[in-house]
């Protein structure tokens, strides 16, 4: 998120119809409209790896993933999380934006942390499918994920650079584990500063 796109407030109905005659993605929250920041390349290969890990674990079960070109609605608010899983029939026949994620993935920015963190988790609690938040930290070398307990409350684990880290919570009925591990590595002056990528490996 960076800044209001419009001044006047819209219905989530005016925002879909405004956002299709427009060439850069916003998100919606509460009748405001705010553009979306570009990303750096590290961000990008990092949720570019993620998705691709994912969907290919994924294929012949009940689960998707996408990624941030795909919206999610709340009552009132449309978002674009880096990647998402859905096991949601409903979903898989939706065509603009889909409502029931199992797993966000959000990859930190400077200038998008405090939302990603902040307002954006306030929201993304509000989705009753939702089984874990995570938070790839580039600065601190660090994963972090929020799972939802069985009394509805998100714990912490945390998970720092080299650890291997893993999705527990099922996402479909013939899925336990969405790799068997992921870790984050940093790769020394490559090409002129410090990298960090997410590697991960899938089931045997």
């Amino acid at each position: 998120m960076s800044f209001p796109a419009t001044t006047e407030p819209m219905s989530p109905e005016e925002f879909l119809e405004w956002e299709e005659r427009q060439k850069d993605k916003h998100e919606f929250i509460g009748g405001e409209i705010f553009a979306m920041v570009g990303v750096t390349r590290q961000h990008a290969t990092i949720a570019g790896n993620l998705f691709r890990f994912l969907g290919n674990h994924l294929a012949g079960t009940p689960c998707r993933v996408y990624m941030a070109d795909m919206k999610l609605k709340l009552a009132n608010a449309f978002f674009y999380p880096d990647v998402f899983v859905t096991c949601s029939e409903s979903d898989h026949k939706a065509e603009r934006y889909m409502s029931e994620p199992r797993l966000i993935i959000e990859v930190l920015s400077e200038s998008t942390e405090a939302y990603d963190r902040g307002e954006k988790f306030a929201n993304y609690r509000k989705f009753s499918s939702l089984a874990e938040y995570v938070l790839i930290d580039l600065v601190a070398h660090k994963a972090e994920i929020f799972r939802r307990d069985d009394t509805g409350h998100c714990v912490l684990y945390e998970f720092c650079e080299n650890e291997p880290f893993f999705f527990k919570r099922r996402l479909g009925n013939r899925l336990r584990y969405a790799f068997r591990e992921c870790r984050l590595i940093s790769f020394i002056n490559y090409p002129n500063r410090n990298q960090v990528n997410a590697i991960c490996k899938l089931p045997a």
